[in-house]
């Protein structure tokens, strides 16, 4: 489990085939110091685990099924990533609960900066719009956010915005997000499973229990 607070910016630095998936050499020194092979680490969002490591750099493989759905499966070499080892148990949850498990992305659709913030409208897929609300929590490529608005229930397209402030800009890759950018997108735990008891609650009777 992971928290969304990001502790570094990584860089891709090889990309090879491993079967219909990858394997990502990711440089990250804060990250890659003491890690253990086996252990979970999320880039961008995305949990994979530690297959090798270096002083500095560690080797993740990330299946097909996770490249077909993360933004992960445009990366090139050189792509800098957002990186947050797992919280161990006793820490402080600093962020909200994120599991590392992408429900799928967004395209940045505005990007508006301020004086002391800067303001991203992201487009929602449909079906994950219902588990996006004001005020709540939001993961965009790793990182735990507030969302600040949200496009009505009956809108044509639905999207969401979160308000960055200079830290969040500085500490993660979402500083340089510009619009057409795709970023990984997961919704909060509590709300995916109000959905799935509510759709059998209205399941008809009779149904597979």
């Amino acid at each position: 489990m992971f928290t969304g607070i990001i502790e570094e910016i990584g860089e891709i630095t090889a990309i090879s085939p491993a079967g219909d998936g990858w394997r990502l050499t990711v440089r990250a020194p804060r990250a890659a110091s003491g890690a253990v092979h086996g252990e979970s680490i999320a880039v961008s969002g995305v949990c994979l685990t530690v297959v090798a490591s270096t002083a500095d750099t560690f080797d993740a493989d990330v299946m097909k099924q996770t490249l077909d759905v993360a933004a992960l499966g445009g990366a090139n070499v050189g792509t800098r990533v957002n990186i947050e080892k797992a919280m161990p148990v006793g820490a402080r949850l600093g962020g909200h609960i994120v599991q590392g498990h992408v429900d799928g992305t967004g395209l940045v659709l505005e990007v508006r900066p301020g004086e002391q913030w800067s303001v991203l409208r992201i487009g929602l897929p449909d079906d994950l719009a219902p588990l996006v609300v004001d005020k709540g929590s939001i993961s965009i490529d790793g990182t735990s956010l507030t969302v600040s608005a949200v496009s009505a229930a009956d809108a044509a397209e639905h999207w969401l915005e979160v308000s960055l402030i200079p830290e969040t800009l500085a500490a993660t890759t979402l500083g340089v997000r510009a619009v057409g950018d795709r970023v990984n997108l997961e919704t909060d735990i509590l709300a995916r499973h109000v959905e799935r008891l509510l759709a059998f609650r209205a399941a008809p009777e009779g149904g597979s229990r």
